[in-house]
């Protein structure tokens, strides 16, 4: 089974539904016990950093996805899941992230003729040899949502990188932990493959 972590964020269904149709039994879950016997886990969200933290927290969600991860279990984070995976966003300042990777979540830099938040498909610059991105070439398009970036410390943990004004660490990849920026539930063929990649990890 793999668990989808419910905080009361968006885009939890769409994940599910995703992970439906390539055949895994997916469960919007909250119990812990259920998350910690999970194969996989996915955090998605949409959302603002300070109000995903602060559900988290109320929910006694945040021991439990240290222990999933302490535990070795794939773990997933999608667009607002990726950043909280960090320690910490300049939307939300003096709130701290998961801290499960180094580096900090950024505003998207004003620039002529892109419009924030950045919505649309961009093209994935993708490091060779990640497991995530398996079968999957450099230059192929994927859905994003999103206002605020990754700038990870760890250059050896990017798996994908994209531009939109500035240099975006679109994915990441260490030891079990995984995670997009974009979203790969609304991502077509390209999406689905690798989610698929995940689940089959």
């Amino acid at each position: 089974m793999i668990a989808i972590i419910d905080y009361d964020a968006g885009n939890l269904k769409s994940v599910a539904k995703a992970l439906s149709f390539l055949g895994r039994e997916a469960e919007i879950t909250r119990d812990p016990k259920k998350i910690l016997s999970a194969d996989k886990v996915v955090l998605p969200g949409v959302g603002a950093f300070g109000d995903a933290m602060a559900r988290l927290k109320q929910y006694g969600l945040i021991p439990v996805i240290r222990q999933v991860v302490d535990q070795g279990t794939p773990f997933l984070g999608i667009c607002l899941g990726l950043q909280l995976m960090f320690e910490g966003s300049e939307e939300s300042e003096g709130v701290e992230g998961l801290g499960l990777l180094k580096g900090r979540i950024l505003r998207i830099p004003d620039s002529t003729g892109l419009k924030i938040p950045h919505m649309g498909w961009n093209s994935l610059d993708i490091r060779p040899d990640t497991r995530l991105f398996a079968g999957i070439s450099s230059g192929e398009y994927v859905y994003f949502v999103h206002s605020y970036y990754l700038r990870a410390e760890e250059e050896e943990a990017v798996a994908a990188v994209s531009e939109y004004g500035v240099r975006i660490h679109a994915a990441v990849e260490k030891g079990c932990l995984y995670a997009c920026q974009f979203h790969p539930e609304k991502s077509g063929d390209v999406g689905l493959k690798i989610l698929r990649n995940f689940v089959e990890l």
